[in-house]
């Protein structure tokens, strides 16, 4: 069975089962059994009543308008509320393609994470600074800096250079 794939689609299907309507819809095509089994059934479709007397109503050219619909046999009745939206443009997808394209999809996101993961497999340990071009290794002691000779530290015989940068009174 064919299912229609559409942008958006809220629709009521019901499955085929003992007392269940079966709702197909293919195109703007809508086609309703209703779950009696014997022949001479009345149809409603919104308060109007047609005597189709056959076990399927066809809606041709179905506007996506919600519906009430009916089918009675004798004292009989079942209900159905319809709620289809359909479209002249659609394209149906059975369900071996529909399982195919998701398929297809997880291999292709799961090589690209494979990809992505043997690319990036070599690179764990390298760390990319321009400054920095001394080999990485253990942790050593480094010297101490080499002194500025204009941020010479004061020594005791010395002092009579900075004695006149003592502090003035405004």
């Amino acid at each position: 069975r064919n299912i229609g794939v559409f942008p958006l689609v809220s629709f009521l299907i019901g499955l085929s089962s003992p007392g269940e309507f079966l709702v197909e819809i293919s195109g703007t095509t809508v086609t309703i059994t209703c779950p009696f089994e014997e022949e001479g059934i009345e149809w409603a479709l919104s308060g109007k009543t047609t005597n189709a007397g056959e076990r399927r109503f066809v809606i041709s050219d179905h506007d996506s308008t919600p519906a009430n619909l009916s089918c009675s046999l004798g004292n009989k009745k079942r209900e159905l509320y319809l709620n289809a939206r359909v479209c002249a443009n659609c394209q149906e997808l059975d369900a071996l393609t529909v399982a195919g394209i998701i398929t297809a999809d997880l291999l292709i996101t799961l090589g690209v994470l494979i990809l992505v993961y043997y690319f990036s497999k070599g690179r764990k340990g390298q760390a990319s600074s321009a400054g920095d071009s001394r080999p990485r290794g253990p942790k050593t002691q480094r010297p101490p800096p080499v002194p500025n000779p204009d941020y010479e530290p004061i020594r005791k015989g010395q002092r009579e250079v900075y004695a006149g940068l003592e502090p003035r009174g405004f």
